[in-house]
């Protein structure tokens, strides 16, 4: 494999193109003084990004406090700080969002993988797995002691990936606010 350094626009940002099976771009950004990575990933007509920029923050709101079973009831505001921060992972066809995940992180040992999902048009073609492979194979989020989910349905999908059922539970707490 080779990189590519290629300069794009005015936004002090650059792009790193690196070959493979998936046309992946990497681009670096200046983000309040801090030099942020944002990752697109493209296959078979559809993207993932990290590029916060993009994410469709309606969209997303609407499929967590409408759709899914987590999440009802959570307020813009809410999803609004919640992307803030954390790692976020938009799917995209074409121009039009149709997946969401978000990685809490502190980038050094933790990472906890939440609100995935894909609207149910686009379910059963293989991109809830390559979603998961892309996060789990980022390179900001290798070498932790520990990743965690919570899912009710999805079991089976995570498996693939190394995610096995909490092994001591009874070292695990939770603090539930109704």
């Amino acid at each position: 494999m080779w990189l590519e350094y290629l300069p794009i626009g005015r936004d002090r940002s650059h792009t790193l193109l690196r070959r493979g099976t998936d046309s992946i771009q990497r681009m670096f950004q200046l983000d309040n003084n801090k030099l942020k990575l944002i990752g697109q990933w493209e296959r078979d007509g559809f993207v993932i990004t990290t590029d916060k920029n993009r994410l469709d923050v309606q969209f997303i709101h609407e499929f967590l406090s409408n759709t899914s079973y987590w999440a009802t009831s959570r307020s813009l505001e809410q999803v609004e700080r919640s992307i803030d921060n954390s790692l976020n992972f938009g799917l995209f066809k074409d121009d039009r969002q149709i997946g969401f995940a978000r990685v809490v992180t502190d980038y050094a040992t933790f990472a906890w993988l939440a609100d995935v999902f894909i609207v149910d048009q686009y379910r059963g073609l293989g991109l809830g797995v390559w979603l998961i492979d892309v996060i789990t194979s980022h390179p900001q989020l290798q070498g932790f002691r520990r990743w965690l989910l919570a899912t009710r349905d999805a079991h089976e999908l995570y498996r693939r990936f190394g995610f096995t059922e909490v092994t001591e539970p009874k070292r695990w707490m939770e603090r539930t606010i109704s």
